[in-house]
């Protein structure tokens, strides 16, 4: 009988051994786990709303029974100092791959340096850093572990600019002979809102069309500011309105309401321009009620983002800079 109890407690400690050293530290049930990262600069954003779910789906369908992605995603609140403690809080937890919505670009050194030197690999998204003199940003040049993927919104405004020009009366609603333009920036430190603003105009000029800015407001890519702002261009401006440019579709919803509450017709006199093609505004578009807006591609980058943080994962050469195009949306 000892003899039996013997050989089962051997037993027992084999297989208990066996077990105990069945997993390892980033594995689960056989798989190598990932942890993943990801700081959006703020959840109260239309178009980061959508990207930010697109992320966690893709990263889902990459999935095999032998890799696994842990995705930890965290609302940055539009709040410097608290996405600087959640990046602390990503080294911390020693993160695989962080991937990066920043809130403010100026900030970028910081966090990027912070990064690199705990030699995790960082994609930067949507927001893109500038050099001093607006060229490409020398903390992602020649650093093989840090890219930045988005689109150039010089394209976007580009395209707003150009959905104007290309209408039979150049965008001149009321027949005076200039566009007379109301102009809704989102947040003034942001690229995308700098080169939109500029660009749609610079379409404009460079097409010989004379231009009349009769208000630049900051929305901050808000649609209750967006509303606001219109509501008290078209109080002081009235008929004088030719064409509202939005940075993005988020503030164009908020014109919109406005327009509709001071009894104007987009397509008859107002236009109206947003950039992102959300669902509501591309419906909007389609049935008139919206000029045009310009497509900014949330699967095409966040998709790009993760194929990019995975090709990091698995220790291959990325390039530093990935651009997705933004396309032309008009009534069809």
């Amino acid at each position: 009988m000892r003899k039996i109890l013997a050989v089962v407690l051997a037993l027992v400690m084999v297989f208990g051994l066996v077990a105990c050293g069945s997993g390892s530290s980033g594995s689960t049930g056989g798989a190598k786990t990932y942890k993943v990262g990801v700081a959006i600069y703020q959840y109260n954003d239309n178009f980061m709303t959508l990207y930010r779910q697109e992320i966690e789906n893709y990263f889902k369908t990459l999935e095999t029974d032998s890799v696994k992605y842990e995705i930890t995603m965290v609302d940055s609140k539009n709040d410097m100092a608290e996405q600087t403690n959640q990046v602390d809080t990503f080294i911390t937890q020693k993160m695989d791959v962080i991937i990066l919505n920043l809130v403010q670009t100026s900030s970028a050194e910081v966090l990027i340096d912070k990064i690199v030197a705990a030699d995790i690999p960082l994609v930067l998204i949507n927001r893109e850093p500038l050099g001093e003199t607006d060229e490409s940003y020398p903390g992602i040049i020649n650093n093989p572990k840090v890219c930045y993927v988005g689109a150039d919104a010089r394209q976007s405004g580009t395209y707003q600019g150009e959905i104007v020009r290309d209408l039979p009366n150049h965008g001149d609603m009321n027949g005076n002979g200039t566009i007379d333009y109301v102009m809704i920036e989102g947040d003034p430190e942001n690229p995308d809102a700098q080169y939109r603003t500029e660009y749609s105009i610079k379409a404009l000029t460079d097409a010989g069309l004379e231009v009349n800015c009769l208000a630049d407001q900051i929305g901050n890519w808000d649609q209750a500011k967006g509303n606001e702002i219109a509501d008290a261009a078209l109080a002081q401006f009235g008929d004088q309105i030719d064409v509202i440019f939005c940075n993005n579709d988020g503030m164009a919803l908020g014109a919109a309401a406005a327009i509709e509450k001071a009894g104007r017709k987009v397509g008859e006199d107002i236009l109206l321009l947003g950039v992102d093609a959300l669902d509501e505004c591309v419906e909007k578009v389609n049935n008139g009620t919206m000029t045009g807006t310009v497509l900014n591609d949330h699967v095409g980058q966040s998709h790009t983002a993760v194929d990019v943080a995975v090709k990091l994962l698995n220790g291959e050469a990325i390039d530093n800079y990935y651009w997705v195009d933004y396309v032309k949306v008009t009534k069809q």
